[in-house]
């Protein structure tokens, strides 16, 4: 029967994961580093290692930073087909805006779409 665990939860299990955070001490998850202090330069010391990506699951505001620090090098987003009255905004209603350029786009049967994007500076306005 089940054994209560899931294809997506052992990939997860089985990777190193790091959280950013001025609070936690002690992760639960195993194989679990707690970014803290100068969390931008802990970000740019990993990505700097060869072989591998770093993602953002779930933590709009992480995004937000890690966006105004100019740590992202690719944004993938699932766009869903559902109008949502109120809740957090993904990317900030102020600061310097940023130009996205369209690297993969996909669609799936029921109206999901798949988009991959990486920051390209400043964007250019008509005048």
């Amino acid at each position: 029967m089940d054994s209560g665990s899931s294809p997506v939860a052992d990939a997860l299990n089985t990777r190193p994961k790091y959280v950013a955070s001025n609070t936690l001490t002690d992760p639960r998850w195993a194989d679990t580093t707690v970014l803290s202090g100068d969390v931008a330069a802990a970000i740019g010391e990993l990505k700097a290692r060869p072989g591998g990506e770093l993602q953002v699951h779930g933590s709009g505001r992480l995004v937000r930073w890690l966006l105004a620090n100019q740590l992202v090098d690719e944004l993938t987003l699932l766009v869903c087909p559902v109008v949502v009255g109120e809740g957090t905004r993904l990317f900030p209603d102020s600061g310097p805006d940023t130009a996205l350029e369209l690297v993969e786009s996909r669609a799936f049967p029921r109206g999901i779409m798949l988009q991959v994007y990486r920051p390209a500076g400043r964007p250019q306005y008509a005048t």
